[in-house]
């Protein structure tokens, strides 16, 4: 195992376990499964294991894990606060404390102010005392780190990464993401600023590994014997902004192919042909897709504040995977934004078509888009979650 260390010289296994994906058994986690398959990539070198609060019986798995193998103090615990459950820092006080006894342990090394989707968010747990909250945690010693994870637009993310002393943060990022959520260049801006990046949904919950027929002959040709697993971890730690990348492993032949590559992939290692053979895989996956936009942003800053982007890389996501979860996705992350940069607000100005590299007829592609992706229930659910998200 490889090991890439964070601001303050603690080594953190490039491979993460996400602990999101245990296997189910009844109602609740394969417990047996669950520790077997983790105690296998602790062994091989994996020692950052990523939970949450709303993870169903997630962090009481991975803390009698921890606890009944007697390798607590020997990894780091990353959880998550549900902050847009949050009302005042009593409900935040209880649920830190709630995690804790669930996860067998008086202190947590990484904890995250989960799924920022606005920077008003912070603003509002601000105004709930966490500042003070997390300095008296941090001075007791019962929180290590301090961070966030994020789903939203790059623009969001840059002014969520600025606005407080953060220790690090966990993004979604992979081949297919590179220009859309913070992106390549959220990557990067944090990477300047010395803030360790978490990566979640590295293949895309899968999508990157079950590769279209003619994808999976073109990486076959290219002679470098990676499977689409390897392909798209290895793009990841090539680069070297990313701290570490978790993976929801749920079988111990996940566990073993990603502890190999893990163990040899490094910075600077992929040639020019290998990220060319990414390149090619990308264009065959988006093939499917409606729109021919590229997300280089061109077209931005719309004067009614339209996310156009945004919209078609939700837009061609519905045709390279299922409609329901990606409506959903987008309803999570434009729907519940501070703007949220619907396509209703275009006023047919043109000044997006003006600047289109790509010639696209933007205008036209954005009423199409937002009649597929918000189809009348989802508009309803929307309006109804953002009067209960979007609170005072």
């Amino acid at each position: 195992m490889k090991y890439r260390k964070d601001r303050y010289g603690t080594e953190i296994s490039q491979l993460g376990y996400g602990c999101m994906r245990f296997t189910r058994k009844g109602a609740g986690i394969d417990y047996e499964k669950a520790e077997k398959e983790l105690l296998l990539a602790y062994e091989k070198g994996v020692n950052y294991f990523d939970t949450a609060y709303i993870y169903p019986g997630s962090e009481e798995c991975l803390g009698r894990i921890l606890a009944e193998n007697h390798i607590r103090d020997k990894v780091y615990i990353a959880t998550k606060l549900p902050q847009y459950l949050m009302h005042s820092e009593r409900a935040i006080e209880k649920t830190f404390r709630e995690e804790l006894s669930r996860l067998r342990t008086d202190y947590i090394d990484f904890y995250l102010m989960h799924m920022f989707t606005d920077v008003l968010e912070w603003d509002n747990l601000k105004k709930l005392g966490i500042e003070d909250w997390i300095r008296a945690r941090k001075e007791e010693g019962s929180i290590r780190r301090i961070g966030f994870s994020f789903h939203g637009n790059t623009e969001t993310f840059l002014e969520i990464l600025h606005a407080y002393d953060w220790d690090f943060c966990q993004i979604q990022y992979n081949y297919l993401d590179e220009t859309s959520q913070a992106g390549r260049r959220g990557l990067e801006a944090a990477a300047e600023l010395g803030i360790p990046v978490i990566i979640m949904e590295p293949l895309r919950g899968g999508k990157l590994v079950n590769l279209p027929d003619k994808a999976l002959t073109e990486l076959k040709a290219s002679g470098t014997g990676y499977t689409p697993a390897e392909l798209g971890l290895r793009w990841l730690w090539n680069q070297p902004g990313v701290t570490c990348v978790l993976s929801g492993m749920n079988s111990t032949e996940m566990v073993e192919e990603n502890i190999r590559v893990a163990s040899d992939a490094a910075p600077g290692l992929l040639t020019d042909e290998d990220l060319a053979l990414v390149s090619r895989i990308r264009d065959i996956i988006r093939e499917r897709e409606k729109v021919g936009c590229t997300g280089c942003r061109y077209c931005m800053p719309c004067p009614k504040g339209v996310d156009i982007p945004g919209i078609f890389h939700y837009y061609n996501l519905m045709y390279l995977e299922k409609k329901g979860p990606v409506r959903m996705e987008y309803a999570r992350n434009a729907g519940l934004s501070r703007e949220p940069g619907f396509a209703d607000r275009c006023v047919g100005c043109g000044k997006c078509e003006s600047h289109c590299p790509q010639h696209l007829p933007i205008r036209e592609k954005l009423k199409e888009a937002d009649a597929d992706l918000r189809p009348w229930p989802y508009r309803a659910g929307i309006a109804v979650a953002r009067k209960i998200w979007r609170r005072p």
